[in-house]
């Protein structure tokens, strides 16, 4: 245990999901580190699954993996890109973990014989992995989220957790910052306060009275509203702060720090003020909002109907852009519409410089996802494949370059004649589907001379990866002798982790998911140049087309 005080700032919401209680608190880690302070962030999930690792990505969004290995919440990439830190498992906390943990010290008899109750017990639970998590990071202040709303029965023994941590800790080393939204009523063209300041008053009932109060709304907010609101909670006008939709989530911080919340920070915890030196992110969210040149990505995907399921690739493509100063628009292509028997591929395809296929499990839009690969190959237009894209990359390749028609992943058919793809020997035998893939960071080496090496600039590198199947190495030498580059190789020559196509303007597949270590302000070198490939692409199109154009005008 360390002797160092750590300070808490707890993230709550209120009214309804999906606020971006994640971003706010993200924003409240940028401009604290911003100030020279070590910073630790965590997000306590009401979920009672153990993690991330199960769940839907339709549903909940997308699982982010950490260099340990865990499969958490997409907050935690929200954090990860804000305060540009590697975060671990200790960062994402479901209530399945926090029961399973609680379960296992009650059958130890850890309790001796006591009842084992929501409180202490559970909450106590809870405290502990907060100030451990804290403590192991040797943080000087911890951004901690509280998942759900104010309200919500499965959250309330993490409320009633920091509601003791006050109490245990003292009120100079807590504090409470509650997310509510501010709904527009058309009517009467005003934003309505009710609604939060019912939530504030829910969470003052349960003993926890809100420090700063964050207005999320699509609408300005005037100063009437933020008065009633600051009524409402008894607190100065100062601390209630209005966060209004931006025009890029990267944004948010700026907005925090021009209403003086690191100040006002400081001043809670005592600490002497500092100036945040923000200058990157001021160039970062200026570049941003800068008009540029557009380009159009299609992302091949079976999962359409909300853009959280693939957030981080979104980013990366996003942030790749802006090193380049263009804008990235997204195209969905739904991969089940290409696999449709008869299926224009060249049409659906049809209006993007680039195409990326994400990861995924599942066999459902397999067969378009080939078509696309194929459609990118030999067209020649640039080409990313993440996991399962890669997978994809390796059967379309097995089938129209080696002949080998019935060639499949295992994944989709276990019987099939040439298994290009196959599940890894140690997970035969493994029942369970939570937390047993191969999970986190693992290192490749990779060839000189390939567009890897040159986007990395560096033989050696470490991914993070999730995945049960990889590529079958009796098809090595095929592969190669017919054009594919194996350009990285895990360390002990087993696993391939990368493949290239050689005559092709940029083709290449990843076993591993890139997406995971992107910055806004440092693109990820395969996102890069990834991006960088579909510019030249594009440009040299327009300047073959404009010759055309001057060629049929002269005829």
């Amino acid at each position: 245990m360390t002797d160092k005080k750590i300070k808490f700032i707890f993230v709550t919401g209120g009214v309804l999901s999906g606020l971006g209680k994640g971003i706010a608190a993200a924003s409240m880690g940028n401009i604290l580190k911003a100030r020279g302070y070590k910073i630790y962030m965590q997000k306590l999930d009401q979920y009672i699954n153990y993690d991330a690792g199960t769940l839907n990505p339709g549903e909940h969004g997308e699982v982010f993996v950490t260099d340990d290995g865990a499969e958490t919440d997409l907050d935690l990439g929200h954090y990860e890109r804000f305060i540009d830190e590697n975060l671990t498992q200790d960062s994402s906390v479901m209530t399945g973990r926090v029961y399973s943990d609680l379960i296992a010290k009650e059958r130890r008899g850890d309790f001796l014989g006591k009842t084992v109750q929501v409180v202490p017990h559970l909450t106590n639970e809870v405290v502990s992995i907060i100030m451990r998590g804290a403590e192991k990071a040797n943080a000087d202040i911890a951004v901690v989220e509280v998942g759900g709303t104010v309200g919500d029965m499965e959250g309330f023994y993490y409320l009633e957790a920091i509601r003791m941590m006050k109490n245990e800790l003292g009120p100079n080393r807590i504090m409470y910052c509650h997310t509510v939204f501010l709904p527009y009523l058309k009517s009467s063209k005003e934003v309505k306060t009710k609604p939060a300041q019912f939530s504030i008053r829910d969470l003052q009932g349960i003993g926890i009275a809100p420090d700063i109060i964050f207005c999320r709304s699509d609408h300005a907010v005037n100063k009437s509203a933020l008065d009633k609101i600051a009524r409402a909670s008894s607190l100065p006008p100062t601390h209630v702060i209005p966060l209004e939709t931006a025009d890029t989530v990267y944004e948010v911080p700026l907005t925090l720090e021009n209403y003086d919340l690191g100040k006002i920070i400081e001043q809670k915890f005592d600490l002497e003020e500092k100036e945040p030196d923000l200058a990157e992110w001021r160039e970062l969210v200026g570049k941003i909002k800068s008009d540029k040149r557009e380009i159009n990505i299609g992302i091949v995907a079976k999962y359409t109907t909300m853009e959280d399921t693939y957030i981080c690739v979104f980013e990366s493509l996003r942030a790749a852009g802006w090193h380049h100063n263009v804008d990235v628009n997204i195209k969905w292509i739904d991969a089940e519409d290409l696999a449709s028997p008869n299926a224009n591929v060249a049409e659906i395809m049809f209006g993007c410089d680039g195409y990326v296929i994400p990861g995924g499990f599942g066999i459902r839009g397999i067969e378009g996802k080939i078509s696309a690969a194929q459609y990118a190959r030999e067209n020649e237009i640039p080409f990313l494949g993440l996991c399962l894209g890669m997978q994809v990359a390796v059967i379309e390749f097995a089938r129209n370059v080696l002949g080998l028609a019935k060639a499949n992943s295992e994944e989709f058919n276990a019987k099939t004649e040439h298994p290009v793809i196959h599940i890894m020997e140690y997970q035969r035998t493994i029942a369970n589907k939570g937390g047993t893939m191969r999970l986190g960071a693992y290192p490749a080496v990779l060839k000189k001379g390939t567009r890897s090496y040159d986007a990395y600039r560096q033989t050696k590198i470490s991914e993070r990866h999730r995945h049960r199947f990889e590529f079958n190495n009796k098809y090595r030498r095929d592969f190669e002798k017919a054009g594919m580059v194996l350009a990285g190789i895990s360390p002990n020559n087993e696993l391939v982790e990368i493949v290239e196509i050689v005559d092709h303007p940029w083709y290449v597949g990843v076993q591993f998911h890139p997406e995971f270590k992107s910055r806004p302000n440092r693109p990820h070198p395969l996102f890069r140049d990834f991006i960088g490939a579909v510019i030249r692409s594009s440009t040299l199109l327009t300047v073959n087309e404009a010759k055309e154009d001057r060629q049929k005008a002269i005829v």
